[in-house]
């Protein structure tokens, strides 16, 4: 029997995946995102690898994610200390769920926008950021195209950390000369990296 993909949520309610947040001031709080196609939260034990090579650097930081979903990645950022969050996702029923998970926080930083990520990353933001994550539906060829815009478009402050979650290989992944490969590993199917902007 194939095993189950390493993104696939452990509980469902109603038409409502479960995720959990793993540490922070929100840490064991579960919360609920709508349950549709190609929202795959980033499991715990890949978060956890992930915010352990991060520790250092998420306190106060200015945190993206183009591609949200269910905003795992996004909210434990925020929960961990995170000093601003920008949240993309052109499914209205994410972003709505995202906007009620951050009520219920109380969380006054987290900034949200149903927007397609590619478009809005053409625009010029209003300041650098210093964390990116990078988790676009996989087999669409979205990674490349957003690492891209990132750079190209001034999105990332000078030592900027990017992280990205691909279907392939981080070595078969056409990224920016300037990204140096910290960290890489894999978890069924799905290969994980962090990179660091010189």
């Amino acid at each position: 029997m194939a095993s189950p993909s390493p993104k696939t949520p452990k509980a469902v309610h109603g038409g409502l995946g479960q995720l959990r947040i793993i540490g922070g001031q929100w840490r064991s709080r579960r919360l609920s995102f709508p349950d549709a196609p190609g929202l795959r939260p980033t499991p715990d034990r890949v978060r956890e690898t992930l915010f352990n090579w991060l520790a250092p650097y998420i306190e106060g930081a200015k945190v993206l994610d183009p591609f949200a979903g269910s905003g795992a990645l996004y909210l434990e950022a925020l929960s961990r200390g995170a000093g601003l969050g920008l949240a993309l996702d052109n499914n209205a029923a994410a972003i709505a769920a995202l906007r009620k998970n951050l009520d219920l926080l109380e969380c006054s930083v987290g900034q949200l926008h149903q927007a397609d990520a590619l478009r809005h990353l053409e625009t010029q933001p209003a300041t650098p950021f210093d964390l990116v994550f990078l988790d676009p539906p996989f087999h669409q060829q979205l990674l490349a195209s957003a690492c891209t815009l990132l750079e190209e478009r001034q999105w990332l402050a000078e030592r900027a950390w990017i992280y990205t979650e691909s279907e392939t290989p981080p070595s078969t992944l056409e990224l920016p000369a300037n990204w140096r490969l910290h960290r890489e590993k894999k978890a069924g199917q799905v290969y994980y990296a962090l990179w660091q902007r010189g």
